[in-house]
């Protein structure tokens, strides 16, 4: 999923109500009347889906169900037939027709009750949506007026798409239609914009789990580290070229930005409408650094349980591999991508060749392990070469499930839900969008292992700092193999890892990439940072000294990747050669 490495071949959502005048001017776009109306024939800037200077606390309460039917008009900015096909094109263009969902309100919150990527009948999109804002404007009529952030994520996939819906509403269930807007993505393969005005009913009802819903994000609010814009962290650090840390295009770029002593300082989200105005709940996808999130993690947790995990080997837990060559390659072999099984050992020539299309097309299980483990031929000893395969991670994933299955008390357990979220992400307090993974679409409902995460930028802030600055400890307990974590971040100078094909300035360990950065940084000596990285153009840097730096874009050209530039302007914050 990796399928691009080419350099190498601002606001919090806000808890309370915003004040008059915090925000906008009197209100010119999306007007009682526009809403009224059903009004919507081109793009908004998106400050219209804010308060305006004169708003106040709302008056209404809701409380039930959503509906909305309808379909958006759309502007393709960009498609690559590679990915999209034109039957996939013409999906993509429409909206899910079963959006009727259940959402809580407490003051100016409005909160939906299920986060994280939601089951659709619809080809290509599902929604995911993010607690939003609920507010009164003088010229509303008595109504109240709502915002909902959500995303559109691609069935089977990760493409993301942002966006916002509003709408009126009354205590006794009247509404407006509902104005809905996307104007961004982080995709490297389709770009468009969605516009629409939709029919909208409001099922007033009481939700069960109300105080649950609200305590629940109350928590998630007070959890998030404090944000600061990155112009500040030009003044706390003088010697610091903050322009350099914005890379590639800006077009492509979605969301960037570092955490420093325990400071996170973030760009704002720009999109072709505006900035976002929802920066904080932004979707974000993961790609292919669930292969550092997920597999890595899941299996140094597996291991610190039981200390055998990394030599067990893949044929034993996975059937449909047995008497196809993989009796030897063990589960740290598949997380180091060194499994012996391929076409080419050029850099990532077989993750890029058309054929993975067996892999990432199929909704099923058993389509897709029947890949993973026949695609390739034994050409290589395990544990001798790398070779990136998105497909050896799938295979891990789906050996470790079995494996977890084995354990005294986990004959019913899965492997994301009650491994890595119970025992990391839920202590962690990540935000409920982590707590959702892709999976096949069949019974067995494999997760991705390798792609399909999604996350805020708090939640890659702080899953930065649990690694590097946290040790990979949770309330002073260690809850990953030390040592495994330990060499996948570089600690061990005995294990740098396989070089990845000939690139000798790049490493691969235990699902983290690592990169020498003497160069570019002017140290004296080798100096390797680890990494995780993903489809397209997502970077998440580990630097020493506790530094974390991200970068989400989705161009696929060298300057997105290539962080180079980062490196050495992190050194003026720390010097981390020493």
């Amino acid at each position: 999923m990796d399928r691009f490495l080419p350099w190498l071949a601002a606001f919090l959502i806000a808890p309370a109500f915003l004040l008059p005048g915090a925000c906008c001017a009197a209100r010119e776009l999306l007007t009682y009347e526009a809403l009224m109306r059903g009004s919507y024939p081109h793009t908004v800037d998106l400050s219209a889906y804010t308060p305006d200077a004169a708003a106040v606390a709302a008056t209404n309460t809701f409380e039930g169900t959503l509906r909305l039917t309808g379909q958006p008009h759309s502007r393709v900015l960009r498609s690559d037939a590679a990915f999209v096909e034109a039957g996939g094109l013409a999906q993509a263009r429409t909206l899910p027709r079963d959006f009727a969902y259940e959402f809580v309100q407490s003051g100016g919150e409005l909160i939906p009750v299920r986060r994280g990527a939601l089951a659709s009948s619809h080809g290509w999109w599902e929604f995911i949506l993010e607690p939003g804002r609920v507010w009164n404007e003088p010229g509303d009529h008595g109504y109240s007026r709502a915002a909902i952030p959500f995303s559109l994520q691609e069935r089977n996939a990760n493409c993301t798409h942002n966006g916002v819906l509003m709408f009126l509403f009354r205590d006794d269930g009247r509404t407006s239609r509902a104005a809905l807007q996307v104007s961004s993505e982080t995709c490297y393969y389709l770009s468009l914009d969605l516009w629409a005005s939709l029919r909208a009913r409001y099922h007033r009802a009481p939700v069960a789990a109300r105080a649950a819903i609200i305590g629940g994000y109350r928590a998630e609010v007070a959890r998030r580290l404090p944000v600061r814009p990155l112009a500040e962290l030009g003044s706390r650090y003088p010697e610091v070229k903050v322009a350099e840390l914005a890379l590639g295009a800006a077009s492509a770029r979605t969301v960037y930005g570092m955490v420093v002593q325990g400071v996170h300082y973030a760009s704002g989200c720009a999109t072709r409408s505006g900035d976002y105005p929802d920066c904080e709940v932004l979707d974000l996808p993961s790609y292919s650094t669930a292969k550092s999130v997920f597999a890595a993690l899941a299996l140094m947790r597996l291991q610190a349980l039981g200390g055998t995990a990394t030599s067990q080997p893949i044929g034993r837990w996975v059937p449909a591999c047995r008497d196809a060559g993989w009796e030897a390659v063990t589960f740290a072999d598949a997380l180091d991508m060194a499994t012996g099984h391929y076409d080419s050992p050029a850099f990532e020539q077989d993750e890029n060749d058309a054929k993975t299309q067996g892999l990432f097309l199929p909704p099923d299980h058993a389509s897709k392990i029947q890949f993973a483990c026949r695609a390739y031929p034994r050409k290589a000893a395990p544990g001798t070469r790398w070779v990136y395969h998105t497909s050896d991670t799938y295979l891990l994933g789906t050996a470790m499930n079995a494996y977890l299955k084995s354990l005294p008390g986990h004959a019913g357990s899965d492997l994301f839900d009650d491994l890595l979220v119970a025992d990391l992400f839920g202590p962690l307090g990540l935000s409920p969008v982590t707590a959702v993974t892709r999976r096949t679409y069949d019974a067995q409902r494999e997760p991705f292992a390798g792609w399909g995460l999604t996350y805020h930028r708090d939640d890659i802030a702080r899953l930065g700092s649990f690694l590097d600055t946290q040790e990979g400890r949770i309330d002073g307990a260690a809850v990953l193999d030390a040592g495994m974590l330990a060499t996948a971040l570089q600690e061990n100078a005995a294990d740098r890892g396989l070089p990845a094909a000939d690139l000798a300035g790049l490493r691969y360990k235990y699902g983290f990439w690592a990169r020498d950065v003497k160069s570019v940084a002017g140290c004296d000596r080798p100096t390797w940072v680890p990494f995780m990285s993903g489809f397209g153009g997502i970077s998440v840097v580990l630097f020493p000294r506790g530094i974390v730096y991200y970068n989400f874009s989705d161009d696929g050209a060298v300057p997105s990747f290539d962080w180079g530039k980062v490196a050495a302007q992190v050194r003026r914050i720390a010097d981390y050669c020493r």
